[in-house]
C-alpha cells in the first residue's frame, strides 16, 4: 500500500508542479484575473488581476493521482464524483466571475441547488448501493448512534457546510491550500484507522496537490485556486468524512474551517439584529489582518491551529 500511496502523492504533486509554469501564464493571457472586493482589506487591492481558477491544476492532479494509484472501489469513485461535482460548480462560479464579469458568480440558490443534487446522489449511492448505514460515530465515546431518516439532512449539511467553509477560508495567500493539506493528511490516517484504506489514496493525493500548489500560491501568490479549487476540496473532505462515518471528527480536524464559517454567520446575524459587528471583518482571518497582523502571520498561525486540531482529531480517532 505504501508504494501506491507514494505514487498517488507523486502524480498529484508532480502534475501541479509541472503544469503550473505553463498554466499560470495562460490564465494571464486569458485575463482570468481575480476581482478584489472594495470593502475588503485595502492591502488586498494590489492582488487585483492575479490569475484565479488555479484549482483546475489541483483537482486534476488529485483525480489523476487517485485514479493512478487507488483501487477503483465504489467508495473511491463516489468520493471522486463528489469532488468533481463541486469542481464543476466552482468552475462555473469562477467562469461567470472572470469571463462574464459578473462579480458575484453563480447565484446562491443556483450553487445550493447544485450542492443539493450532489448530496442526493451521494445519499442514494451510499445507502442503497454501498450499504452504508445511517449511524453516526461519536468520537471519544466510541459509540454509534442511529439517526434514521435524520441522517440524510446531516449528509446534506456536511457537504454544503464543508465545501462552503473551505471556500470562505480561501481568502489569504496559501491559507486554504495549507489548511486543507493538513486536514487531508490527518484524514488519510483516519481512513486507515477506520478500515477505509482505499480513501487514504485520495487524501494523500489531496495533501500532495495542495502542498505543491503552495509553490505558486504562498505569499505573494502568483495564482489563486478560486472557487474551482476551494469548493471541490471542501467537497472531497466532506466525502471522506461521510464515507468513513467520521462526520463529527470532520468538525474537529477542520476546526479552522468551522471557525471561518461561524465567524461569517455570527457577523451576519449580529449586524442584521443589532446593527453591530462582532468582528472587524469576516471571515475571521480578515479580523486579525485588520488588527495589525501581517498576512503571512495570520496564515502561519491558522496553519498551526489546523495542525493542533488535526492532532486532536487523530487522538480521538485512535481511542
Amino acid at each position: 500500500m505504501l508504494q501506491h500511496v507514494l505514487i498517488a502523492a507523486i502524480v498529484a504533486a508532480g502534475f501541479v508542479l509541472v503544469t503550473g509554469p505553463f498554466f499560470i501564464p495562460e490564465l494571464h493571457k486569458l485575463k482570468f484575473g481575480q476581482s478584489i472586493r472594495e470593502e475588503g482589506p485595502k492591502s488586498h487591492q494590489k492582488k487585483s488581476g492575479t490569475p484565479t481558477m488555479g484549482g483546475i491544476m489541483i483537482i486534476l492532479g488529485i483525480t489523476l493521482g487517485t485514479l493512478a494509484a487507488a483501487p477503483w472501489t465504489p467508495e473511491v469513485l463516489l468520493a471522486v464524483f463528489i469532488m468533481l461535482g463541486h469542481f464543476v460548480l466552482g468552475f462555473l462560479d469562477d467562469y461567470i466571475k472572470v469571463v462574464k464579469k459578473r462579480n458575484l458568480g453563480l447565484k446562491a440558490r443556483q450553487k445550493l441547488a447544485g450542492q443539493i443534487l450532489i448530496a442526493v446522489v451521494t445519499m442514494y449511492v451510499a445507502t442503497q448501493k454501498l450499504g452504508i448505514d445511517t449511524d453516526i460515530w461519536i468520537p471519544g465515546l466510541d459509540e454509534n448512534v442511529s439517526l434514521g431518516a435524520l441522517y440524510y439532512p446531516l449528509v446534506l449539511f456536511v457537504l454544503v457546510g464543508t465545501s462552503n467553509a473551505v471556500n470562505l477560508t480561501d481568502g489569504l495567500d496559501g491559507l486554504a491550500a495549507g489548511t486543507v493539506a493538513i486536514a487531508a493528511s490527518a484524514f488519510a490516517v483516519v481512513a486507515v484507522l477506520t478500515g477505509h484504506g482505499d480513501l487514504a489514496y485520495l487524501c494523500v493525493a489531496m495533501a500532495a496537490a495542495c502542498l505543491a500548489f503552495l509553490r505558486f500560491n504562498a505569499h505573494p501568490a502568483k495564482v489563486f485556486m478560486g472557487d474551482t479549487g476551494s469548493l471541490a476540496l471542501g467537497g472531497a473532505l466532506a466525502a471522506v468524512g461521510i464515507l468513513t462515518h467520521t462526520e463529527i471528527l470532520l468538525a474537529v480536524i477542520g476546526f479552522v474551517f468551522v471557525c471561518e464559517a461561524l465567524s461569517v454567520i455570527i457577523q451576519v446575524i449580529s449586524f442584521q439584529t443589532t446593527g453591530k459587528r462582532v468582528f472587524r471583518m469576516s471571515p475571521i482571518h480578515h479580523h486579525f489582518e485588520l488588527g495589525g497582523w501581517s498576512e503571512w502571520k495570520v496564515v502561519t498561525v491558522f496553519w498551526c491551529v489546523g495542525l493542533i486540531a488535526s492532532v486532536a482529531g487523530l487522538s480521538l480517532a485512535a481511542h
